[in-house]
């Protein structure tokens, strides 16, 4: 439906696990390439590189794209080893459309979860399909599990940050997220506080909707 209206590229703009040491909750990274089993999908350079200069600080690596939760640190450390610095569960689908479109893509997510932070198993169920939470299945992971609490506790605050950061991305980047090939009046735009509110807002539910965790 968007490339009937003559999209001119896409960006896979939300949150992501980190897999490299090191990667903190609210850290940014920008994709070189997205990795999903044999496939490579290269970034926009131009894109790219106006979304690292506008974010200071953010990493510049390999983003690994899967269809399945990664939640577990041991997990985590070994995709490290073969693949990139954090993953997500929608870049290789952004990628793939993108190249099927042959239009450019870039992806800029901020990090929720560090390598050495195990996802608790309520994670998996919180969610229903429309990315709101299901307190029924919540309660009775909780009952089952009661230990699980305090990693839950600890995931809200990190998730909390990444909003965080999203909703400040949002104000840097600008209705345009850095897209260069806007004109200048677009380009140059910026999200007023209740704009920037709104594009973290869907940006997490999105993303979360997917990866299972609610911010």
């Amino acid at each position: 439906m968007a490339m009937e209206f003559g999209v001119s590229g896409i960006i896979s703009f939300g949150v992501a696990g980190g897999l490299a040491p090191g990667l903190a909750a609210g850290d940014w990274i920008v994709a070189a390439t997205v990795r999903t089993g044999q496939q490579r999908f290269p970034t926009d350079l131009q894109w790219t590189r106006n979304l690292l200069d506008r974010l200071p600080g953010a990493m510049h690596a390999d983003i690994l794209g899967t269809d399945t939760l990664v939640s577990d640190p041991l997990t985590k450390k070994s995709l490290y080893a073969q693949t990139g610095a954090a993953v997500d569960m929608e870049s290789h689908i952004v990628a793939r459309i993108a190249a099927a479109h042959r239009m450019p893509f870039v992806v800029c997510r901020a990090i929720i979860d560090s390598a050495d932070t195990p996802l608790p198993s309520l994670a998996l169920v919180a969610l229903r399909d429309d990315g709101t939470t299901d307190v029924a299945a919540v309660l009775r992971s909780v009952l089952k599990q009661p230990a699980q609490l305090p990693a839950l506790v600890r995931i809200a605050r990190a998730a909390s940050v990444a909003r965080t950061a999203l909703r400040r991305g949002c104000v840097i980047l600008g209705p345009a997220m850095g897209f260069p090939h806007f004109p200048n009046s677009l380009a140059d735009t910026r999200y007023t506080p209740r704009m920037a509110q709104k594009c973290c807002r869907d940006s997490i539910r999105a993303t979360t909707q997917r990866n299972g965790v609610r911010p």
